[in-house]
């Protein structure tokens, strides 16, 4: 059974796709995406309630112009969750949405039962980075959604996709060149304000699965594998086969690896 949502929120209304029954896992999508991005890991994954949201900004829900930050997202997940009566539940974040996700944690841990990040980081970006994301920004406001992704696409996809895979390519864009400007730019600087999250992995207190593509650039495997190492109950799985994009690029491994960890619980 699938659902189609409205959920108001504070100065945006969020789109949520619900699917299935049983104990709820939240799919928190990265940048610059919407929920489709989780299109097999909703098919595939059953016996759990499923919601996939568009963060505000993104896909189908309200992009304002501006209140974009790792907590305001953090404040409008939870109000899924109320407006959803979800009391516990398993937070599986890909990129910016492990950035949330860590957010989410630090204000509401008594919600998230287990963790599952994915192709992401707790630092915060260096100077250098926060240089990048207004470069990036200024970027989209000047020549939209387009030109941002032809920057980027090279970087998200792994060698094995991108030589082997060429409608992945195209449907990675399609996705890329949907999202709203204003909130393409309010995820930049989102990202770039965002606080390190570090520190909270030796407190993390709940089963974490932490998931990277072998090819990943963006995001690679030995600081993944690190952060894994320092949260008490991870665990670490590399990706074959996938670059930044995990869950698209090898969609059939990903899934796996959720549908297992989720059967541990």
């Amino acid at each position: 059974m699938t659902t189609l949502l409205r959920v108001p929120g504070d100065g945006a209304t969020l789109a949520v796709e619900v699917r299935g029954e049983g104990p709820a896992l939240l799919l928190v999508h990265g940048f610059p995406f919407d929920h489709g991005m989780w299109s097999h890991q909703l098919g595939g994954v059953s016996g759990w309630r499923c919601i996939a949201p568009d963060l505000r900004g993104a896909g189908a829900s309200d992009a304002p112009a501006d209140g974009y930050s790792m907590g305001r997202y953090a404040e409008d997940l939870q109000r899924i969750c109320t407006a959803l009566d979800v009391a516990t539940l398993v937070c599986c974040g890909f990129s910016m949405g492990g950035y949330v996700v860590f957010e989410f944690l630090r204000r509401y841990p008594q919600l998230v039962r287990a963790l599952i990040l994915c192709d992401t980081r707790s630092e915060a970006d260096t100077p250098e980075g926060k240089h990048s994301r207004d470069e990036h920004a200024a970027l989209a406001q000047r020549e939209g959604p387009d030109a941002l992704a032809g920057l980027l696409l090279p970087k998200l996809l792994g060698v094995t996709s991108r030589t082997g895979n060429p409608s992945l390519t195209e449907q990675v864009r399609a996705m890329m060149l949907r999202q709203p400007t204003a909130g393409v730019v309010g995820a930049l600087r989102a990202m770039r304000d965002r606080p390190d999250a570090t520190s909270l992995l030796g407190g993390i207190r709940v089963p974490t699965l932490v998931l990277c593509g072998a090819e990943d650039a963006v995001t690679p495997p030995g600081p993944a594998r690190a952060m894994a190492q320092r949260i008490p109950q991870g665990r670490y799985i590399e990706v074959a086969g996938a670059g930044h994009l995990a869950p698209l690029e090898q969609p059939d491994r990903v899934t796996r690896a959720v549908r297992e960890f989720l059967a541990g619980l």
